[in-house]
């Protein structure tokens, strides 16, 4: 009787666990989230609703989470019972389909929306401010609209935001410190805009791990203080001056290249203990401050200080760095000899030292004899060196390193001063 009752018990348990989880699986969409889906729609431009795409499916006359994934709802959305009895919307990602419409036209009543992702289509108008009622947002994607005007105050307000994709728009304007409201966002991407002025002080973003700004107008000077968090950050093709943060204590990736940045290139950066790329390319730098530690603790990887008016001679440091295997110093006015520690590196690197595979030094003022390691090495599979447009007295073009430019004509080389004979 006991082990029946038991039984009996156990099946009655069984069939409640059973009923109660298929009803949340089959739960209706909360009708809230069925009409937001509704106004999202009807806003798009009916034009852009090509055959085949997520939202010419939607098929209101079908539950939207009860008909995900089939013939109705085949994409676009995500479900989840986050409360008892109704399934809500925690997810709305498009294809690139190619949509058209204002942003503004929807209320974005989706309060347990996790993920917003409306990228490479053809949005227009301003980034609205109804986006704030999006509370449980971790993940706003706008990348490749034709959205226009200025960044919202009011996406600071997204506290719980991770992840913030603006980038490749027409937005204007500047940059607003209200980000700072953005406590939990690792990834922040707004290059491609047009966006001017100086660019705020985001050191209350501690999480921040990821920072793109470029391709826009910023201009002036950085701000003194980055969040430390930062392992990249990229403000390329900007009008940026000044001085370059040294606080960003965990940055892999430094990216400033195309800019205004003038004076030495710090000291500090050839020292950092895990940067391993710097790009500072097409800048005004006129001189390399040299590390007090000859560079043997640096973590770099690849250095390019090319298209800058960096003069004096090659930094003999940078052969000692001993992680480094791509160096671009083209395009300055460096003179004097190759260390020797160049050609060392490029063929017979030693032990727990990188080889050098990439050397490029054309279009300086270069002189004397060409390192012999160099003059041994035919075959441009084995390393990439180009020594073009120096001033070189030999430097046949049979070699492949020396293609690429003729050499300065004597009198051209003597501009540069009394270093060159």
């Amino acid at each position: 009787m006991g082990i029946t009752l038991c039984f009996c018990l156990s099946s009655l348990t069984l069939f409640i666990i059973m009923t109660e989880f298929f009803f949340e699986a089959h739960s209706a969409t909360y009708w809230g989230d069925t009409e937001a889906l509704k106004e999202f729609k009807n806003g798009l431009d009916p034009n852009s609703l090509s055959p085949g795409s997520c939202v010419s499916s939607w098929d209101f006359n079908f539950d939207p989470c009860d008909n995900l994934f089939g013939e109705k709802f085949t994409c676009g959305i995500r479900c989840d019972v986050v409360v008892s009895g109704s399934s809500r919307v925690t997810e709305l990602a498009l294809d690139q389909a190619g949509y058209a419409g204002s942003l503004g036209s929807a209320s974005w009543n989706f309060p347990y929306l996790k993920n917003l992702d409306l990228s490479y289509n053809n949005f227009v108008g301003p980034v609205p401010d109804s986006l704030a009622n999006l509370t449980r947002l971790q993940r706003l994607v706008l990348s490749s609209n034709s959205l226009s005007g200025s960044v919202p105050d009011s996406i600071g307000s997204l506290t719980i935001l991770e992840e913030l994709h603006l980038d490749n728009n027409n937005l204007r304007g500047t940059i607003s410190s209200s980000l700072n409201g953005l406590k939990s966002l690792i990834r922040l991407e707004i290059q491609g805009n047009k966006l001017s002025g100086e660019f705020p002080d985001l050191s209350q973003l501690s999480n921040l791990c990821f920072l793109d700004a470029s391709d826009n107008s910023i201009s002036g000077k950085l701000p003194s203080i980055f969040p430390a968090s930062l392992f990249e950050l990229a403000m390329r093709n900007n009008q940026i001056e000044g001085n370059i943060p040294t606080n960003m204590l965990r940055l892999q990736v430094l990216d400033l290249s195309h800019n205004q940045l003038a004076g030495s290139v710090p000291a500090g950066l050839f020292t950092h203990p895990t940067l391993e790329q710097l790009n500072l390319s097409y800048n005004r730098f006129g001189s390399v401050q040299v590390p007090a530690n000859s560079g043997l603790g640096s973590a770099l990887i690849a250095v390019d200080l090319s298209n800058n008016q960096i003069q004096g001679l090659l930094p003999a440091f940078v052969g000692l760095m001993p992680r480094l295997s791509g160096l671009n110093l083209e395009n300055n006015k460096f003179s004097g000899m190759i260390p020797t520690q160049y050609a060392i590196r490029a063929f017979f690197p030693g032990y727990g030292v990188s080889q050098f595979v990439r050397v490029l030094l054309g279009g300086n003022y270069l002189f004397g004899p060409i390192p012999g390691p160099f003059m041994k090495v035919r075959d441009p599979g084995s390393v990439t060196v180009r020594l073009g447009g120096n001033c070189f007295y030999r430097c046949p073009m049979s070699f492949f390193f020396c293609e690429g430019g003729q050499q300065k004509s004597t009198m051209e080389c003597k501009t540069i001063g009394p270093m060159i004979p």
